[in-house]
């Protein structure tokens, strides 16, 4: 049985290696192995880090806080002492807000189907004029009440008459005619 490449061959073979070009012919590297630049090795840490940060962040709900300012007295003030008989004040009358006067939207952000839907029912039977329900898309730490400037004490009005705990400046593309309830999972049913 003849094998192959035959011997005639085999003495060709390495006259033809030389021969052909040098990327087609691989040559043996003996020095090792080599070491990445400093600026390759940090950047790889730094997605580590990145990635790290980003699987133990992930489930943690956004941290918002209320934060009360107080009144620190000064210490060159001293305390006066206060008469017994303080003047009786009227309280200040709140505006009458008209519900049926002020333009409502209800918008979903909890993935909870015919949300929207129910709470704008509710709105319309305690007599604000909804206008408009929807899904929101977009990030609410909890549900909230939107007024523009104008319309505060209205907006305070529907959270109270909804039991809703939040009310908020309206933010970006709200409206400003009009309150905006974004209703996240904690909304009141």
């Amino acid at each position: 049985m003849a094998s192959f490449p035959s011997p005639g061959l085999r003495s060709l073979l390495p006259s033809l290696l030389t021969s052909l070009p040098a990327p087609l012919v691989a040559r043996r590297d003996e020095r090792g192995v080599a070491f990445p630049s400093p600026l390759v090795m940090l950047s790889v840490l730094a997605v580590a880090m990145a990635s790290i940060t980003f699987v133990a962040t992930r489930d943690e709900p956004p941290t918002e806080r209320r934060v009360d300012t107080a009144t620190i007295a000064s210490a060159e003030q001293t305390p006066t002492p206060t008469p017994e008989v303080a003047p009786t004040r009227k309280p200040k009358p709140e505006p009458q807000v008209k519900r049926g006067e002020v333009y409502v939207e209800v918008f979903n952000n909890s993935g909870i189907k015919g949300l929207a839907a129910t709470t704008a029912a509710k709105a319309t039977q305690v007599g604000w004029a909804v206008v408009g329900e929807d899904n929101w898309y977009g990030v609410v730490p909890t549900t909230t009440v939107y007024f523009p400037p104008r319309l505060e004490a209205a907006g305070e009005q529907l959270a109270l008459d909804l039991g809703i705990k939040r009310t908020s400046p309206a933010v970006g593309v709200m409206k400003r005619d009009r309150l905006t309830i974004i209703l996240t999972t904690d909304a009141p049913r």
